[in-house]
């Protein structure tokens, strides 16, 4: 477990044996639990135990039933186990009561999320995001971290004298909380500003969106690779949130095709709300992306069930109507390739090999550059930054220096022939 200091700072890790809970109320939640045992397992545990109670709605004090509870202390003390994880969120009383009840130390799975998160964070964005995630999921649950100490006290913007230490922890957290989102604020702008000089530059952008650990910065990495770009390779680890911040690369194939690849955090079942607000304003890259990879762990068994957690986040992050190309990702680690595989606007292919990147690259093509219109263009000489402009960025299909100026025939995309279209002549 990763343990923080009173400015969630880590100051240390360590192993711990857990007991997993969780809730089924009719659907299978084989697949989570499955998935909470990775994510407990990226947080350095070591999983012992499972426990799965099958309740229509779970117990308003202690989550899962008395009974259960009792079971679950038993399981703790035969076992030896000193931390529980739960499969879904809890209040600060359950976390409380439970606690009380079991005799170690209870989370729930948006705690283990942050907790990953917060060690995994590496830009300055991104721990600020993870710390404002944080710092919203404990507000409402102050009385279920500890004792209200009550405490004397003054001055001008202090607690008042006889004023709780919960009311005072408020205080400090909301105060916190704002200075974080005026900073992440100012960084946004940032990020606007480049975006702005992206259009200007009519550059594609495609954005890179898929589960945690399904492949993104291997792909990622092997096209920064055709375009001889090693040097500017991103971190790659086969692990659950290997990397969490936003990475951008510009990516030349051919002088036709040029384009901005953005990698973004990687999803998971469940993922706290606080977490996707806090990751709203890197994530919102990719609802101004003109194409996205939607990359997939084909090799994981439950890979439709990944594919619509996915597609749930992308919705909510205002990107479901963006073109999407569905990546089958890790067909090296397959004998035999599912029949539900496949289909219209996908490919099948192995990042990590280069399996049928070729295939992937057709499709961007298709996409994003086929909407060619063919031109023929009079430049004036003085207007040499046009003529450079068109040679390296479009087909040109001829040149013929004329004394009144280039005279080029290319063909362009229907931004550039908007933005060109006062130097079109008869062809």
């Amino acid at each position: 477990m990763i343990k923080f200091d009173d400015e969630n700072k880590i100051i240390s890790r360590e192993s711990y044996r857990a007991i997993l809970v969780g809730l089924q109320r009719g659907e299978d939640i084989s697949a989570s639990m499955d998935e909470l045992e990775g994510l407990a397992e990226a947080a350095d545990a070591e999983v012992i135990g499972r426990m799965i109670q099958n309740l229509e709605r779970p117990n308003t004090a202690t989550f899962i039933g008395k009974g259960k509870v009792e079971e679950l202390a038993e399981m703790c003390t035969a076992m030896e186990a000193d931390t529980v994880i739960f499969n879904d969120e809890l209040s600060g009383m359950q976390l409380r009561n439970l606690e009380e009840a079991v005799g170690v130390r209870v989370i729930d799975r948006t705690i283990l999320v942050l907790d990953i998160f917060a060690a995994r964070a590496t830009s300055r964005e991104g721990k600020l995001q993870v710390e404002l995630a944080q710092l919203k999921y404990r507000m409402p649950r102050l009385l279920g971290f500890g004792k209200s100490l009550s405490r004397l006290g003054g001055g001008i913007g202090t607690r008042g004298p006889g004023e709780k230490k919960l009311e005072t922890d408020r205080r400090h957290i909301e105060r916190r909380i704002d200075d974080i989102k005026a900073e992440l604020a100012k960084l946004k702008n940032t990020r606007r500003t480049q975006r702005a000089k992206r259009e200007k530059a009519e550059i594609p952008l495609i954005a890179l969106v898929g589960y945690t650990n399904s492949g993104k910065s291997a792909l990622m990495n092997k096209f920064l690779e055709m375009s001889e770009k090693e040097d500017k390779t991103v971190f790659e680890k086969d692990m659950l949130f290997a990397t969490l911040d936003t990475a951008q690369r510009l990516i030349k194939l051919d002088p036709q095709t040029e384009f901005i690849l953005i990698d973004t955090v990687g999803f998971v079942s469940k993922l706290p709300h606080a977490l996707v607000n806090a990751f709203k304003a890197t994530l919102e890259e990719v609802a101004y992306a003109d194409l996205i990879f939607h990359v997939v762990d084909i090799s994981d068994a439950a890979y439709d069930f990944r594919i619509d957690v996915t597609r749930k986040v992308i919705k909510e992050i205002g990107a479901g109507n963006t073109p999407e190309i569905l990546v089958y990702n890790k067909i090296d680690k397959l004998e035999k390739i599912p029949v539900t595989a496949g289909g219209p606007d996908s490919v099948l292919i192995s990042a990590k090999r280069g399996d049928n990147i070729e295939e992937l690259t057709a499709l961007i093509k298709e996409k994003l550059f086929d909407d060619k219109l063919k031109a023929t263009l009079l430049i004036p000489y003085e207007k040499g930054s046009i003529s450079s402009y068109l040679c390296e960025k479009t087909k040109v299909l001829s040149i013929e220096y004329l004394p009144e100026g280039t005279r080029i025939v290319a063909e362009l995309s229907l931004a550039d022939y908007r933005r060109f279209a006062a130097y079109e002549i008869e062809g």
